[in-house]
């Protein structure tokens, strides 16, 4: 089965695609670099979140930081494969890209919202995506992780895999679990123990694909959930985040959280 790739520059991706390439036929990857317009780089509002990220919200932003570092140590490059850089993953030549490697699974992870000429592809197996948030229960942007702790809903922090849609995080389910903590974690350990479990997840569910019928479970045969969205990650939320940490080493071992995570309904992989 050829496997392409379609994701970000970050380390995190770096380690996904190595992950993919020593299990299955990684043929390529495309990396999406966005471009910033520079008549937004110096707005008040982007001006005002740098500058409280720095003071107020380091915590934050140096978790995330060191989660960073943690892959980068150990993949500072893409795996020796065809690598194809854009600008929009809704490209042209992300399409060309795609069709032209015949890819069979086209594998997503931390790129913008795939569009209709992406999706239009015909593909022996489709298109699936790695979610860091336990759907439908958590869906959105940036950081489903973070939106949980703020919103101190700690049993859902878990990640995905979806058939991808022209959503954001709507598409059929394939797998979903929960991560579960000890309760002695900082922030970015969190966020680490996520991401492991994420790519490990992606991994065990293509495969499955060989010997197993795939499943499409429908997210509002489970819940309607709470889709977050970039615009609203503000200073207020980033306050919540720190003082529900506060919280969270307590919590992860009561009776309460251990009650909470039974009553999700996640999917599994047959």
């Amino acid at each position: 089965m050829k496997i392409i790739l379609l994701c970000s520059a970050q380390a995190n991706q770096k380690a996904l695609a190595h992950k993919i390439a020593a299990n299955f036929n990684l043929v390529g990857v495309v990396v999406e670099k966005k471009k910033v317009k520079s008549n937004k780089l110096y707005t008040f509002k982007n001006i005002f979140t740098k500058l409280s990220n720095l003071i107020f919200f380091r915590r934050i932003t140096g978790a995330w930081q060191q989660m960073l570092q943690f892959y980068n140590m150990k993949y500072d490059q893409f795996p020796a494969t065809k690598i194809l850089e854009v600008s929009s993953i809704n490209s042209a030549d992300a399409k060309l890209f795609i069709t032209d490697n015949q890819a069979d699974l086209v594998m997503v992870s931390g790129t913008s919202l795939l569009k209709k000429n992406i999706l239009e592809i015909q593909l022996p197996v489709g298109i699936i995506n790695l979610h860091t948030g336990l759907s439908p229960y958590i869906k959105g942007s940036p950081n489903c992780t973070n939106w949980c702790i703020a919103s101190r809903q700690f049993h859902l922090i878990g990640n995905t895999i979806m058939w991808i849609d022209a959503g954001i995080d709507s598409g059929d389910l394939l797998c979903t679990a929960i991560v579960k903590f000890t309760g002695n974690e900082s922030l970015s350990d969190i966020h680490i123990k996520v991401m492991e479990e994420a790519h490990a997840l992606y991994l065990q569910t293509v495969k499955s694909m060989g010997s197993n019928t795939l499943q499409r479970v429908k997210q509002n045969s489970i819940a309607a959930g709470t889709t977050y969205y970039s615009k609203d990650w503000n200073y207020k939320q980033k306050r919540r985040l720190l003082k529900n940490m506060r919280y969270f080493n307590k919590e992860v071992n009561t009776a309460e959280y251990l009650n909470k995570m039974a009553s999700i309904v996640t999917v599994n992989i047959q």
